[in-house]
C-alpha cells in the first residue's frame, strides 16, 4: 500500500527534514504519526501525496514509484489519495455541496454520478442539511467534516491527514475521530499526524514516532509517548 525505502529529504537551506526513513503501511491500517514540532512529520506526510519529493530513496503508493512517476501521471495517483489538512482549505465562495463536488468535477465525473455520490458522503459526515451553506457559515468542526467529505468522495484507498483535529475543541475532535474510524472500518487506509495525546492513548492504533527526521518508535496499539 505505502512503502518508503531509505528516504532522505534535505531542503535548499541545508535542513535535514528526514534521514533514512524506511517504513511500510499495509492496506486498511490506521497509523498515527507523532513527534515533537519540527521533527519531520509534515514532510513525511507530504511525500506520500507528492507535495514534496525525496532527496534520496524510493516511495511506493498503491504500487506506483512516486519518485519515477511522470508528471502527467500524478493526478491519476492522487485520485486514490485523499488529503485532509488542519486548516480545512475549503473554497470560500463555494457551498458545501460545491466544495465536495469540485473534487469529482476535476476528474470529469458525470454530473448525475457527482450528485449521487456527493449526497452520499455528506450524509456520512452528517452535513446533508448544510449543502447550500458557505464555509463562513459553518463551525470549525463542520468545515473539517466538509474537508473529510471532499477527501473521500472519489473513494480513495488512502487518507493522509495532517493534524485534522489541531484547530478543534476536544468534543469536536472526538466527533471527527469517530468519523475517521468509521472511514477506516469501511476499508480506507489512514495515516494521521497528530499532537493529540488523549486521542492516541485512547484509540490505540499503530504509532510511528519521528524525531529529528528518523523513526524512533513503531508500535502496534502504541501510545503517544510525549508530554506535550
Amino acid at each position: 500500500m505505502i512503502e518508503m525505502q531509505d528516504v532522505w529529504k534535505t531542503y535548499a537551506d541545508g535542513t535535514h527534514a528526514l534521514r533514512g526513513i524506511s517504513v511500510k503501511v499495509d492496506r486498511n491500517e490506521f497509523v498515527y504519526v507523532v513527534g515533537p514540532s519540527g521533527a519531520g512529520k509534515s514532510t513525511f506526510m507530504k511525500l506520500m501525496y507528492r507535495e514534496e519529493r525525496p532527496t534520496k530513496g524510493s516511495i511506493f503508493v498503491n504500487g506506483f514509484n512516486l519518485e519515477k512517476l511522470r508528471q502527467r501521471k500524478i493526478p491519476y495517483v492522487r485520485r486514490n489519495i485523499g488529503v485532509i489538512f488542519q486548516d480545512y482549505r475549503l473554497l470560500p465562495k463555494l457551498t458545501v455541496f460545491e466544495n465536495v463536488a469540485f473534487a469529482m468535477e476535476v476528474i470529469e465525473a458525470p454530473k448525475k454520478i457527482i450528485r449521487k455520490r456527493v449526497m452520499e458522503v455528506l450524509e456520512l459526515v452528517r452535513l446533508q442539511d448544510k449543502i447550500h451553506s458557505l464555509p463562513t457559515q459553518l463551525s470549525g468542526g463542520e468545515q473539517q467534516r466538509v474537508a473529510i467529505a471532499r477527501a473521500i468522495v472519489n473513494n480513495p484507498s488512502v487518507i493522509v491527514a495532517d493534524e485534522p483535529t489541531g484547530n478543534l475543541d476536544p468534543d469536536t475532535s472526538w466527533e471527527i475521530m469517530k468519523l475517521m474510524e468509521e472511514i477506516n472500518f469501511r476499508g480506507t487506509t489512514i495515516v494521521m499526524a497528530t499532537h493529540n495525546k488523549e486521542i492516541v492513548n485512547t484509540m490505540r492504533k499503530r504509532v510511528l514516532a519521528i524525531e529529528q527526521g528518523q523513526i524512533t518508535r513503531d508500535e502496534w496499539r502504541g501510545d503517544y509517548g510525549y508530554e506535550d
